[in-house]
C-alpha cells in the first residue's frame, strides 16, 4: 500500500489530492484547493498538505511519496516532479476512462493531449501564451462585464446573436470587447462570442494532433464552464467531428490526481527494485 499526495502549483490556483494506491485499486481520500491572488504559492502548498492530511486522519510521516507537477518543481520537500501534461493526462482517465485526448485549460494558455489507455501521452499542442484561449483572459472580461466567473456559462448559453472576438492575441481581444460594450452589444452574446473563438482555436489543436474520435476530456480552471463545453460540442459536431467532450466535477484536480497516482506508481517501482531510502 501506499500513500501519495499530489500537488498541482497553477497560475492562479493550488490543488492537492490525497491518494491511497494498492495494486490497481486507488482511493481519493481528500482534496485541496485555493486561489494564490497575492499569497505565496509554497506557503498555500504547505497549508494544503496539512489540510488533505489533518482530513483524512493521516500523520505526515505516513506518506510515501509528495509528488510536484505544474510550477512546483522546486517545493521543499517533495520526492519528486512530474511535468503537467503526464499529470493532467492519467488525472483526465482517473475521471473518465473512456478519454483518448485531453484539452487542459489553465490560466495562461490552452494544450491538447492525446493519450492512449493508460494515461500514456502520446502527442500534444498547446497555444501560445498571448493567445486569447486562456482562463486569465475570461477572467478579464467577466470583471470588466460586471459578471461573476460562475454566471458566465450559464449567461452564454442565453445568447442570440454571439459576436466573435477575431484576435488571438489576449490584449487585443478585450479592445475587441471594448468596442463591442461600446455597440451595446449584449454581454450573453460577448461571452458566447468568446467561447465560439476559444472552442474554434482549441478544436484546430486536437485536429493538429490528429484526435478525430473519442472521448475529450476536459481538465483546468475553465474545465466547468458550460458555454465553452457547448460551444466545443457544437463546433466539433459543425465540423462533422466523431468526438463528445467531457468534462467532471473534479476536473479542476486532474494535475494533482495524476501527480499522486504517478508518485505511487513511482514509489511501487523503486521499492519493487529495492531502490527505497533505509529508514535512519
Amino acid at each position: 500500500m501506499t500513500v501519495s499526495i499530489g500537488v498541482d502549483v497553477g497560475s492562479g490556483v493550488v490543488k492537492t489530492a490525497l491518494f491511497r494506491v494498492e495494486g490497481d485499486k486507488s482511493e481519493w481520500l481528500s482534496r485541496w484547493d485555493a486561489r494564490i491572488r497575492q499569497r505565496n504559492a509554497f506557503s498555500l502548498v504547505e497549508e494544503s498538505m496539512k489540510s488533505v492530511l489533518d482530513s483524512a486522519g493521516i500523520g505526515r510521516d505516513d506518506v510515501d511519496y509528495v509528488a510536484t507537477t505544474g510550477e512546483g518543481e522546486s517545493l521543499p520537500g517533495a520526492t519528486g516532479h512530474f511535468y503537467s501534461m503526464t499529470t493532467h493526462a492519467r488525472g483526465a482517465l482517473y475521471l473518465n476512462p473512456e478519454a483518448r485526448a485531453v484539452l487542459d485549460i489553465g490560466a495562461l494558455h490552452g494544450r491538447a493531449i492525446s493519450i492512449d489507455g493508460k494515461g500514456k501521452v502520446l502527442t500534444y499542442r498547446m497555444t501560445s501564451q498571448c493567445a486569447s484561449g486562456s482562463g486569465q483572459f475570461l477572467e478579464n472580461i467577466s470583471r470588466y462585464l460586471g459578471i461573476a466567473q460562475d454566471e458566465i456559462g450559464a449567461l452564454s448559453q442565453q445568447a442570440t446573436k454571439p459576436e466573435k472576438v477575431s484576435s488571438i492575441c489576449a490584449v487585443l481581444a478585450e479592445t475587441d470587447v471594448i468596442n463591442m460594450v461600446s455597440r451595446a452589444i449584449k454581454p450573453s452574446d460577448i461571452l458566447r462570442g468568446i467561447h465560439e473563438s476559444m472552442a474554434e482555436r482549441l478544436i484546430k489543436l486536437l485536429k493538429s494532433i490528429d484526435v478525430k474520435r473519442g472521448v475529450v476530456m476536459m481538465t483546468g480552471g475553465l474545465a466547468l464552464d458550460a458555454g465553452l463545453v457547448k460551444a466545443l460540442q457544437d463546433g466539433m459536431i459543425q465540423q462533422k467531428m466523431e468526438t463528445k467532450v467531457s468534462a467532471h466535477a473534479d476536473s479542476l484536480y486532474a494535475g494533482a490526481i495524476g501527480a499522486a497516482l504517478w508518485g505511487a506508481f513511482r514509489h511501487g517501482k523503486l521499492k519493487e527494485r529495492g531502490l527505497l531510502p533505509k529508514a535512519s
